[in-house]
């Protein structure tokens, strides 16, 4: 079992579906965790009460990612108490599902600006801090989606394939500083990401993944914790698929 005790990490959409599996798991296993939520302050309430028995700490941060003053905000709070920084998970993601033809200009600006530019923000000033150490772990929560594409998903898919692209470029910027940044990309996640879409098309889904079934949050955030590891020191640059075939 990876041991994350005294290591600082960052989760965004730290309180619900994925972020919430893969926030637990670090404090499992004795991690600093800040974690960002938007804006259920109601979860983020009753999550923060789940985990006082855990074994490392949480401290939950409201803040728009893809709003530059408010994660400029965050960051300064967090970096007079910490020396460095280990991990910053981007998980946090949203969708706003439309054909193209009827997508409203909003709907386009607010998927790219949370999912790609939010990678962006919370990123770079990461970066900064990780270098103090010569070390650091960046995983980027992409999906499927951005090589596949679906109908009624082009803001969607344009904005994970964006983050592949960030990430590979970013992993050769930071390589010589002993900085990994990789991409996990889960396919269909049983979470209320997914909760909205009608029955008829879950079961035609399900029906697309060769393992019959959805993964699990606890699935995926095995693998971003493999990748936040030390013992993932020669990976970087790239996209591990946890998809169940798809």
């Amino acid at each position: 079992m990876q041991d994350f005790s005294d290591q600082n990490v960052i989760v965004t959409g730290a309180t619900r579906g994925i972020g919430k599996a893969i926030t637990e798991a670090f404090l499992v296993r004795g991690g600093n965790v800040f974690g960002i939520y938007g804006g259920n302050t109601q979860a983020a309430d009753a999550f923060a009460r789940e985990c006082e028995q855990l074994k490392g700490t949480l401290e939950l941060f409201q803040c728009d990612i893809s709003s530059p003053e408010q994660v400029d905000g965050f960051y300064s709070q967090i970096e007079s108490r910490i020396s460095s920084l280990d991990v910053l998970i981007n998980n946090a993601g949203i969708r706003r599902d439309a054909v193209m033809a009827m997508m409203k200009t909003e709907d386009w600006s607010k998927v790219i600006d949370i999912n790609l530019n939010g990678t962006y923000l919370m990123s770079k000033p990461a970066v900064l801090l990780m270098m103090r150490n010569k070390f650091g772990r960046i995983i980027n929560i992409t999906s499927p989606v951005s090589h596949l594409g679906f109908a009624g998903q082009t803001n969607y898919a344009a904005s994970k394939a964006g983050q592949i692209g960030l990430t590979r470029s970013l992993a050769k910027e930071t390589a010589k500083k002993k900085i990994t940044v990789n991409c996990v990309s889960p396919g269909f996640i049983a979470t209320d990401f997914i909760d909205d879409l009608p029955t008829e098309q879950l079961a035609e889904y399900k029906k697309m993944v060769p393992m019959k079934r959805f993964g699990t949050p606890e699935e995926v955030a095995d693998a971003v914790l493999f990748l936040a590891s030390k013992k993932a020191s020669y990976i970087t640059g790239s996209v591990l698929e946890i998809n169940g075939g798809l």
